[in-house]
């Protein structure tokens, strides 16, 4: 069914235990006190309309953005879900599937030493991952991730022109970065989509599909700064038809050269922008 460097996984396809890989730079500055009460932990999941074991992968992390597993203790998340194109010829082409979010999973890849790509698939503050339908591993992977302080940018919002939204953020980051240096991420994703699917692997089926990434781009690299220096830069996200700001929202977040977490925080669009 797959190319050799691909597969689309359910939760027995891979070991129960999810695996985790230590990375290597960046400074994340951070005594063990404020990592218990740090920000929020970075979940990304890879997955794919035309993967037919994406769809219980996209329900679970909606269920984990909505805060459905409140009850048991969890540190706050931000959700990104990115729709990769490599399974686009099996009959269905993802309508947001896209070739840079396959190219952040080849980086995902190489980081964490794995020997294939798969879907669905969750990384944790870049640094752990599991099957995306594998609720036990995912809520344990969670629960043990290190936790940073959240960055403190504030936004501003502009529409230059009815296809375009520029974003102007100033903030600190509030985690000390070190000479290997780390880039602030900005990603536009949408919520509650819905697709009538009549082809593929999930022929027949409605896929509801939340915190999907729309565009990622890149804010500013930063090195050897201190946790309080305060930074500005701005975005320019080129918008897609049918944009409605209500169901979109922002996500920002700290990540080394090998893409390790330092710290995220998301906005909500205003409506009337």
């Amino acid at each position: 069914m797959a190319p050799r460097l691909f597969a689309c996984f359910g939760k027995s396809a891979l070991l129960a235990s999810p695996k985790v890989a230590e990375r290597s730079g960046g400074t994340a500055d951070v005594a063990a006190e404020e990592q218990r009460r740090g920000g929020a932990v970075l979940v990304e999941l890879f997955s794919s309309q035309g993967c037919a074991t994406s769809p219980e992968a996209e329900l679970l992390v909606s269920r984990l953005g909505r805060g459905d597993f409140g009850e048991m203790g969890l540190p706050p998340v931000v959700v990104l879900a990115h729709h990769v194109d490599y399974w686009d010829y099996m009959g269905w082409k993802d309508p947001f599937g896209s070739s840079l979010s396959t190219v952040r999973q080849k980086a995902f890849v190489e980081a964490l030493n794995m020997d294939t790509m798969f879907t669905p698939q969750v990384v944790v503050q870049g640094k752990a991952h599991c099957v995306g339908n594998d609720e036990t591993a995912l809520l344990g992977l969670i629960r043990d991730a290190a936790r940073f302080p959240a960055p403190t940018f504030q936004a501003t919002f502009q529409r230059p022109s009815p296809d375009s939204l520029q974003v102007s953020l100033t903030g600190a980051l509030r985690t000390k970065i070190d000479g290997h240096g780390a880039t602030v991420m900005v990603a536009l994703y949408e919520n509650g989509l819905v697709t009538d699917c009549n082809r593929g692997e999930n022929k027949g089926c409605i896929l509801s599909n939340d915190f999907v990434v729309r565009k990622l781009e890149r804010l500013c690299t930063v090195k050897d700064i201190s946790a309080k220096k305060t930074l500005s830069g701005t975005v320019n996200f080129p918008l897609w038809e049918g944009f409605n700001a209500s169901k979109c929202s922002l996500a920002i977040f700290v990540e080394s050269t090998s893409h390790q977490i330092f710290g995220s925080q998301n906005f909500e669009l205003p409506n009337d922008i």
